[in-house]
């Protein structure tokens, strides 16, 4: 899984906004023309956050942090380095943005 976190286009005129937006679709079709994508979305700013052992409802992420999750997705690669190699190609690094990437566990009895 890569999870998105970060890349900040806000400060972009709309023209630049379209071309950023550009990357991702050529990227997304990349991945997909080599059977590699899953799915993935991306997040809506805002939610909620329940912690805690009397389950504290607070409001957030907040906009101003810098690790905000701004979208995920599911990839299918043989092992981490693989994909890591594929996540380098993500279009939002030169905005400030970072991606983790996790192996997903699946549960065969799910």
């Amino acid at each position: 899984m890569f999870i998105f976190i970060g890349g900040d286009a806000s400060h972009l005129s709309p023209e630049q906004q379209q071309a950023g937006m550009e990357k991702w679709f050529a990227w997304v079709k990349k991945l997909q023309s080599q059977g590699r994508y899953d799915s993935g979305e991306a997040l809506i700013p805002g939610g909620k956050k329940i912690s805690g052992i009397k389950k504290t409802v607070t409001d957030g992420p907040f906009a101003e942090s810098k690790e905000i999750v701004g979208g995920y997705f599911v990839i299918k690669a043989k092992d981490l380095a693989e994909a890591t190699e594929l996540a380098k190609e993500y279009p939002d690094f030169d905005l400030g943005g970072t991606i983790e990437i996790r192996e997903v566990i699946k549960f065969d009895n799910m």
